[in-house]
């Protein structure tokens, strides 16, 4: 099993090289970047490149790791059970799997993908750690062991919201999806719109990597955001030309609310282009 990108997914030789090296080692694979670098994604593209089935597993910030293993109805057994529902009589019919269980259970190798592991608890990637050590997990209600079949080749992202513990460092292989530079740029853009017309891009990127250096800036748009302001300029049919203006009155860019996503930033740009009239008088 080796992973060497996809014709949607624009990866880097050293992104290859630690998604190899996780599976190689069979640990996860901890991916750390800027929001909207892809991360997610890459879950769904390793799934993709290796015909393997994925689960995915979308954290929120009241998951409980418990969640991923399964969940234990009481409420609707002790329902059923004053209804006389004969389903009471087997314990498993109120254990729903989680998303640990299901790709511990699976069929073929899948991907899992713990998405966003930063958003829940502290404690929550500690309450994980024997989980993804020994690939098993104990369930109490009706005293059985679930055992992975195989190993699942686990992929975690994280926006850094969060430091993680050391102890579950110490057991992931990681990576952190820098930035794409103008030239990894322009080939996933061409890789979401083919044949697109490359002075509409170059001018476009031009401008969009000095949005992201103004100094100040709350959010810098990301990857996700270039594409759909570009999606934009080409239904808008803004020209290249237009984007490379240098009117003061024109420092906020065309279709600005694809990039720029708060109100201090807007209000950061319309400051800018104050003093630029200012001394161009």
């Amino acid at each position: 099993m080796r992973f060497e990108g996809t014709s949607g997914y624009v990866a880097t030789d050293d992104l290859k090289v630690a998604v190899n090296a996780a599976i190689a080692l069979e640990r996860p694979l901890l991916v750390k970047g800027e929001p909207g670098t892809g991360k997610t994604v890459l879950a769904i593209e390793i799934a993709k490149a290796l015909s393997a089935p994925l689960i995915e597993w979308h954290i929120k910030s009241t998951t409980k790791a418990q969640q991923g293993l399964y969940e234990y109805d009481a409420v609707t057994r002790l329902r059923d059970s004053q209804l006389g529902d004969a389903r009471v009589k087997d314990i498993r019919n109120y254990v729903k799997r989680g998303k640990l269980w299901d790709a511990f259970v699976a069929d073929e190798r899948p991907v899992l993908l713990i998405d966003e592991i930063d958003k829940a608890d502290i404690e929550f990637p500690n309450d994980l750690l024997q989980e993804l050590d020994r690939m098993e997990f104990f369930v109490y209600e009706t005293g059985e062991t679930i055992h992975a079949r195989r190993r699942p080749i686990v992929v975690i992202t994280s926006n850094n919201e969060k430091e993680l513990p050391d102890a579950f460092l110490r057991r992931c292989f990681f990576h952190y999806i820098r930035f794409p530079d103008p030239d990894i740029m322009r080939a996933i853009v061409e890789v979401h719109f083919p044949g697109i017309k490359q002075r509409l891009v170059a001018d476009a990127l031009k401008l969009f990597y000095e949005i992201r250096e103004v100094p100040g800036m709350k959010k810098k748009p990301s990857t996700s955001e270039l594409l759909d302001w570009l999606k934009l300029l080409m239904v808008e049919d803004i020209s290249a030309e237009t984007l490379r203006e240098r009117d003061p009155k024109r420092l906020i860019p065309p279709l600005h609310g694809a990039l720029l996503k708060n109100e201090q930033d807007v209000h950061l740009f319309e400051r800018l282009a104050f003093m630029a009239r200012r001394e161009s008088r």
